[in-house]
């Protein structure tokens, strides 16, 4: 075999310099073809130099095989014609990137290099490639399908996918994991045990701590032995740093504690700037899962009595997490045989405000709401580290020996995204949406993680995938709509019922090929019909006519669907426990060249601060004197109408949205009709404001709340370490 050969770099390099330029006015305009110009330049003067060249294709799937850089046994699945043709008739697609920030991050990050991580051996074609034959698992229609889903950004896989589908050495391909945790000392030590082996596979985790006994309460009938949830987050922040995922990426966690648990004040106090270094966490995320209980005793603005979960669990016979709060709260007070605690509920309110202010934290997992939408059986208890992944656990028990006595069930989280611009424009939006449930559902068949029996347990049973989507304010701005208007809300309904109902026929014709279900599919809501038949009474229509011809490519299901849809399922099931969830596509969003999930840009020229090169700019998708007008920063929005957009696709949604608040510390005058006192200052009454404003419009979650600073920081602008590089 001939040795690869690489063309000599040039000596001048330009594109950081152009690229910058985007941030200096001419003619008081954003100088957007210098975007354009940094774009040319980085392939001519880094990329184009910097890629190993081989003569032919057969050279360069060879190689790349001999060298162990891509697994050699899903390429002989195909036939190597087959190969050569796809990769060619991508390369004819002639793809160019928009931004320098898109052609950056993919070299910079997803692009496989030579081992010296000098070199660049493949093309974002080339990535392209290998995820579609990889995902299609030796289909080779499906490959193709799949090619053409990802050439044109209609699908991007998430980072773990996307990154590291067909490589030889890689991490799993999906991207968090959730885990339950009892109260007792081998379930902690088990669990630590899973947390490294999930770390340093690539992946965030998150952990529920609502079920461990409070500080100071008794152990073996010994009073004030036990010492609480702190102590055991920091184990496992610990374990995160320790597990750092080969140098490539932090290990990253979240711990999640119902608003009831007697540590809840403590637990939050880990966070603060000023608390004990003995008690501070620095990496570790915080959440907060709250029962519809404590939004009525904040209303009433009464005491609120938080319970011991030892106390709880030994009467009603499961652990604390799984006992219904808003319905047993009277109960539980007024039993004399659980240990309680009383606070006043605003003041608790406050303090977790006070937190968002200081730190973007905590999480809010409004539970009640999660579970009462939700159609599988079984109980919802916590959420991931991005507040997105919503779905049935069971603790396990474990032995001395750490082996199980009754092995639960744990989550694993395949997500993937539709680009909503591209997706609408799609000549076959069914099609798409299969294309893409068919892809993660290999993504969720081929993930068997052994060293944690739970998580590997879960995925077996339910198969679950989240697909969700990115580009929504870009699709508003290109369409001529402002963020939370009548438009707007419509718009994002339209498209979040269509992809529902999509996802579920693939989700059914996937049973019916299989043969199989999801466990338990007998006794969930799909199977008794329960869930459609709010769609068969009272089916989504489009009133305006704006969105009706946004939407005029996709037809959009009428009763009679989705009572045909009803029948199918009964009869043939679904494949997938759970199908949708909406993460916050850090990285993803940028190499497709489009907005950020479903949330409102910050900035018309985006300033990312890279590790290693300095400063690059980002201008929004789509810029233009058309556009501009409609690309309103997050932070001079309303947030009751992010909000209400998000509301609005939550109806079709079966998991959760990574819905980020964006504040200013200094608001802008009248954005908030309650601030009548000429006061513009953030206040943890806004925060209280808009947290019940959610719940009451049927949020599920709330991630980060972002605060931009007076002096131009932002406190909890945070990117998700599982999803981003």
């Amino acid at each position: 075999m001939k040795t690869p050969t690489q063309s000599k770099t040039p000596n001048e390099i330009t594109y950081y310099k152009l690229n910058n330029e985007l941030n200096i006015p001419q003619d008081n305009k954003i100088p957007l073809e210098k975007d354009k110009q940094a774009v040319r330049a980085y392939f001519l003067e880094h990329v184009n130099p910097n890629t190993v060249f081989f003569y032919t294709l057969d050279e360069k799937l060879d190689y790349l095989i001999e060298h162990d850089y891509i697994e050699e046994d899903f390429i002989n699945l195909y036939d190597r014609s087959f190969i050569k043709q796809l990769m060619q008739s991508t390369y004819d697609y002639k793809f160019r990137f928009k931004s320098f920030m898109g052609a950056h991050k993919f070299y910079n990050q997803y692009a496989l290099k030579t081992n010296d991580g000098k070199r660049y051996l493949e093309r974002y074609e080339d990535r392209i490639v290998f995820n579609a034959l990889y995902l299609a698992n030796g289909d080779p229609q499906l490959a193709t399908d799949l090619r053409d889903e990802l050439i044109t950004q209609r699908f991007q896989p998430a980072t773990p996918t996307f990154l590291n589908a067909g490589r030889k050495r890689r991490g799993e391909m999906v991207s968090c994991f959730l885990l339950e945790l009892s109260d007792d000392m081998n379930a902690i030590g088990r669990s630590i045990n899973s947390a490294l082996q999930l770390s340093k596979r690539g992946g965030g985790v998150g952990i529920n701590l609502s079920n461990l006994r409070e500080e100071g309460a008794p152990i073996k009938k010994v009073e004030n032995a036990a010492s609480g949830v702190v102590p055991v987050m920091k184990l496992f922040e610990d374990s995160f740093s320790y597990a750092n995922q080969l140098g490539q990426r932090n290990g990253a966690g979240v711990v999640y504690l119902n608003v009831f648990h007697p540590d809840v004040v403590r637990f939050l106090s880990t966070k603060k700037e000023n608390a004990d270094e003995k008690i501070r966490v620095k990496t570790l995320s915080l959440g907060l899962t709250v029962p519809d209980k404590f939004y009525e005793l904040v209303a009433d603005n009464a005491d609120m009595f938080l319970f011991s979960p030892y106390d709880v669990e030994r009467l009603y016979g499961k652990p604390f997490s799984y006992v219904n709060i808003t319905e047993e709260y009277e109960n539980m007070v007024h039993n004399p045989e659980i240990r309680k605690y009383k606070v006043k509920a605003r003041e608790l309110e406050n303090e977790i405000s006070k937190l968002q202010q200081e730190s973007g934290y905590p999480y809010i997992i409004n539970i009640d709401t999660a579970n009462e939408a939700n159609p599988v059986d079984g109980t919802i208890v916590m959420s991931n580290l991005c507040s997105e992944i919503l779905q049935i656990q069971e603790p396990s028990h474990i032995n001395d020996d750490q082996s199980y006595n009754k092995m639960g069930v744990d989550i694993s989280c395949n997500l993937g995204s539709t680009n909503i611009v591209n997706m609408i424009q799609s000549p076959d939006f069914a099609k798409s949406i299969d294309t893409a449930v068919r892809a993660l559902t290999f993504v969720t068949d081929s993930t068997s993680i052994d060293a944690v029996p739970t998580v590997r347990n879960g995925n077996e049973r339910n198969h679950t995938i989240g697909l969700g989507g990115m580009g929504l304010h870009t699709l508003f701005a290109i369409n001529q709509i402002h963020y939370g208007s009548d438009e707007s809300i419509e718009l994002t309904e339209a498209y979040f019922y269509a992809m529902n109902y999509y996802t579920l026929v693939s989700s059914n014709r996937i049973a019916a090929e299989r043969g199989e279900t999801f466990v338990n599919f007998d006794q969930s809501q799909y199977a008794s019909g329960e869930y459609f038949d709010k769609y068969i009474q009272t089916p989504f229509e489009i009133q305006s006519d704006k969105v009706r011809d946004i939407m005029k490519g996709i037809h959009l299901p009428t009763a009679e669907d989705w009572q045909a849809l009803k029948d199918k399922v009964q009869t043939n099931g679904l494949y997938h426990a759970y199908r949708q969830a909406v993460a916050p596509t850090g990285s993803i969003s940028y190499v497709n060249e489009t907005s950020s999930s479903l949330h409102p840009i910050t900035r018309l020229i985006e300033e990312r601060q890279e590790k290693k090169t300095g400063k690059t700019y980002y201008p929004a998708p789509y810029l233009s004197n058309d556009t501009i007008e409609y690309y309103q920063s997050a932070y001079d929005i309303d947030m009751r109408y992010v909000i209400d957009v998000y509301a609005a696709a939550q109806k079709h949604v079966d998991q959760g949205m990574s819905m980020t608040l964006f504040m200013r510390s200094e608001m802008p005058e009248g954005l908030y009709p309650w601030k009548t006192d000429g006061n513009q200052k953030l206040t943890t009454r806004d925060l209280n404001i808009l947290r019940n404003y959610a719940w009451n419009q049927g949020i599920k979650s709330i991630y980060y709340v972002r605060t931009f600073t007076d002096d131009g920081d932002e406190i909890g602008s945070n990117y998700c370490e599982s999803c981003s590089i």
